[in-house]
């Protein structure tokens, strides 16, 4: 009879742990990063996208829709994936468990109107007179300052010592906007540093102007990046005309410093 109870425990037990791990199996997924597929559709027509960027904003990984719309990328359930697309209206969606399990889904964008600005192109009349064409000649006096020791540099509008001053008093002022944005912001810090060793998302950083992608891994938004350029001196100019992977670079130097300058007054 003990024999029987016993043989009967270890049958009971065998299955419970055999059903432990089936579950373990059954849920990996919710774990551990699998990749996941989809389509990128014209909500309007159903055409297929090309080159849509798609960027999972958790593990801030990225890459391209192919010339049928498709796409593949690692991801968990739970992480939010960033749709971009020039003249489209930009999406987030939420990997489900479903995504996950049945696999490829739709993903429709809306195309947005576009409405050019005029730009009136004022071009610089000569006399041909030396002395005074050098006076009607734009001078874009951009200049970038460097702090030994610290690599890097910062680029001013004017060619003063002032500029540097400037820098130097914001990175040291604990209360300033680089500190309530560097220094209360260590989880998008780290996905700033991610995106940078990230090749697919140099990539696509380096063919956008519009900030989106930065303003969406990085929960900023694009004034707070105008302005965190504006305190490290960087000029008006650049701030408008650079491509978003420029704007990556800039606001990663700009922290990289900031750090080095910040230990030091800790």
């Amino acid at each position: 009879m003990k024999k029987f109870s016993l043989l009967t425990f270890f049958f009971i037990t065998l299955v419970a742990l055999s059903q432990e791990t089936a579950n373990i199996k059954k849920d990996s997924t919710l774990v551990n990063p699998s990749t996941i597929n989809g389509k990128v559709l014209n909500a309007s027509n159903n055409v297929v996208l090309e080159n849509v960027h798609v960027v999972n904003l958790n593990s801030v990984k990225g890459t391209l829709t192919n010339e049928d719309g498709n796409f593949m990328i690692k991801a968990t359930v739970n992480d939010t994936i960033y749709f971009s697309y020039l003249g489209f209206k930009s999406i987030r969606v939420r990997v489900t468990n479903d995504w996950m399990k049945f696999g490829e889904i739709k993903i429709k964008m809306t195309e947005l109107s576009i409405a050019l600005e005029e730009v009136v192109v004022k071009p610089v009349e000569l006399t041909g007179y030396i002395e005074v064409d050098a006076k009607l000649i734009p001078i874009y006096d951009d200049q970038r300052y460097r702090i030994a020791g610290i690599g890097g540099g910062y680029e001013g509008g004017q060619g003063q010592p002032g500029a540097v001053t400037k820098v130097l008093s914001a990175i040291f002022n604990p209360a300033d906007f680089l500190y309530n944005i560097f220094g209360k912001r260590p989880k998008q810090m780290k996905k700033l540093r991610k995106m940078k060793d990230d090749d697919e998302i140099r990539n696509l950083l380096q063919s956008k102007y519009d900030r989106e992608t930065l303003m969406a891994v990085l929960q900023l938004e694009k004034i707070d990046i105008d302005e965190i350029l504006n305190n490290c001196s960087y000029s008006k100019s650049f701030i408008r005309t650079a491509n978003d992977l420029q704007i990556l670079d800039a606001i990663s130097e700009c922290y990289e410093q900031y750090r080095v300058l910040n230990r030091g007054r800790k």
